[in-house]
C-alpha cells in the first residue's frame, strides 16, 4: 500500500506509516531518521522514542532557535499586551467605577452589564473606551519587557534549580521579577487611564490628563501607586504564573503549541489570581484617582502611600470595600489572561517557525 503522512511537524519531524498491518513507521527530522519493520513492539518503541529523544527541539516549540530568544519574546508579548487590553478595555472601565469608595448615585451599579448598559445610555457609546490609546501605548513596550524577562529568566532559573525539567519556584521567581519592570512601564499609562474612566472624569483628552496631573500633582503622582502596584502584581503573577505552568503540566505535558490549552489555562490561571488581589487592586485604584470624596474626610492633601490607602478604604467602606468591583476584576481577568496566553504562544510558535525553517534554508 502507498504511504501517507500521518504528521509532519514545523521543524523537518515526519511520521510514515505504510500499511496498515505491520507495516512499517518511518521517523524522520532534524536528529536523524529511524523506521521500522514489521514488528509491532519494536516499532512502538521507535515510534515513541522519535521526538521524545530530541532535547529542547524537534515537536517543543518552547525551545527557542539560539540568538533569536529574546526578539521573538519581546515581539510576541507587545502584541499580546496590546491585543489583551484593548479587547477587554470597556470591562476595565466598568471595574474602576465599581472600585469607587463613594460612587454618585448615577454611577451605582449592580453588576457588569447593567454598568455597561447605563454608561453607554447615558454616556455615549464610545465613553467605555476613552483612555484606550494611552493604555495601548503603555502596553506594548510594558509587556514586551515582561515577557521577555519572564522567559529568561525562568529557562536560566530552572537550569538551576531543576535541570531538564519544570521548577514552580522559577516560575514564580521569574513572573515577580518580570513585574517589576512591566509596572515601570505601565504605570504611568494606568493613572491616566483611570483618572480618564472615573464618572464625570475632567479629562477630555490623554494630553489635557497628562498635563493636569504634572502641573497640579508633580511628576511623581505617574508613580504614587506604583508599591502598591508592585504589592498587588508580584502575588499577582506569582499565582498567575504557577497556577498556568500547572495547569500546562496536566493538559499540555509535551508542552505542543495547543490553542485550546493556553486559552483554558490562561483564564482559570487569571480567575484565581484577580479574586486574591482584588484588595490591593481596590487600594490601587484610591491612589491613581485621588477619589475626590474620599479625600474629603481625609486629614491630608493626597492619599499617599499603601497604608494610607488601606486605612482610607476600610474607613469609608468596611472590609465589603476592599472586595469591590471583585466581579468585574475577574470578568476582565479570565479572557483577558486567555488572550494575552494565546496570542502570545501563537506568535512566539509562528516566529520561531520561520527562523527555524530560515536556519533550516527552507
Amino acid at each position: 500500500m502507498g504511504g501517507r503522512v500521518l504528521w509532519e511537524g514545523w521543524m523537518g519531524v515526519r511520521v510514515l506509516w505504510e500499511g496498515w498491518m505491520g507495516g512499517r513507521v518511518l521517523l524522520e527530522g532534524r536528529m536523524g531518521r529511524c523506521s521500522g519493520g514489521g514488528g509491532g513492539e519494536e516499532e512502538e518503541e521507535e515510534t515513541e522514542a522519535g521526538p521524545a529523544t530530541e532535547p529542547g527541539g524537534g515537536t517543543d516549540y518552547e525551545a527557542l532557535p539560539q540568538g533569536s530568544a529574546v526578539s521573538t519574546h519581546m515581539l510576541a508579548g507587545a502584541v499580546a499586551g496590546v491585543l489583551e487590553h484593548c479587547v477587554m478595555y470597556p470591562i476595565d472601565c466598568v471595574k474602576t467605577r465599581m472600585q469607587s469608595l463613594q460612587p454618585e448615585p448615577a454611577a451605582r451599579y449592580r453588576n457588569v452589564l447593567e454598568a455597561l448598559r447605563r454608561i453607554v445610555q447615558t454616556e455615549g457609546i464610545w465613553r467605555p473606551m476613552r483612555g484606550l490609546n494611552i493604555t495601548a501605548t503603555g502596553a506594548g513596550p510594558a509587556h514586551a519587557l515582561y515577557f521577555a524577562c519572564y522567559e529568561q529568566l525562568k529557562k536560566t532559573l530552572s537550569d538551576v534549580i531543576h535541570a531538564g525539567g519544570n521548577s514552580h519556584v522559577a516560575n514564580g521567581t521569574a513572573g515577580c521579577v518580570a513585574t517589576l519592570l512591566h509596572d515601570a512601564a505601565m504605570n504611568p499609562a494606568e493613572v491616566v487611564k483611570q483618572r480618564m474612566q472615573m464618572y464625570n472624569s475632567p479629562y477630555r483628552r490623554v494630553t489635557d490628563c497628562v498635563r493636569a496631573i504634572w502641573r497640579k500633582e508633580g511628576a511623581g503622582a505617574f508613580y504614587r501607586s506604583y508599591t502598591t502596584q508592585l504589592t498587588m502584581n508580584i502575588p499577582f503573577q506569582a499565582i498567575h504564573f504557577m497556577a498556568y505552568e500547572s495547569l500546562q503540566e496536566q493538559l499540555n505535558p509535551h508542552r505542543q503549541y495547543n490553542p485550546g490549552t493556553h486559552v483554558v489555562s490562561g483564564a482559570c490561571a487569571g480567575a484565581v489570581a484577580a479574586a486574591a488581589t482584588t484588595p490591593l487592586d481596590v487600594c490601587k485604584t484610591l491612589l491613581n484617582t485621588q477619589e475626590a470624596l474620599a479625600m474629603n474626610s481625609d486629614i491630608s492633601r493626597h492619599i499617599t502611600g499603601m497604608a494610607n490607602a488601606f486605612r482610607t478604604v476600610y474607613r469609608v467602606g468596611g472590609l465589603p470595600a476592599y472586595f469591590r468591583g471583585v466581579q468585574a476584576r475577574v470578568i476582565y481577568q479570565m479572557p483577558s489572561t486567555a488572550i494575552a496566553w494565546s496570542v502570545y504562544e501563537f506568535f512566539k510558535y509562528i516566529l520561531t517557525k520561520r527562523q527555524e525553517d530560515r536556519r533550516a534554508g527552507k
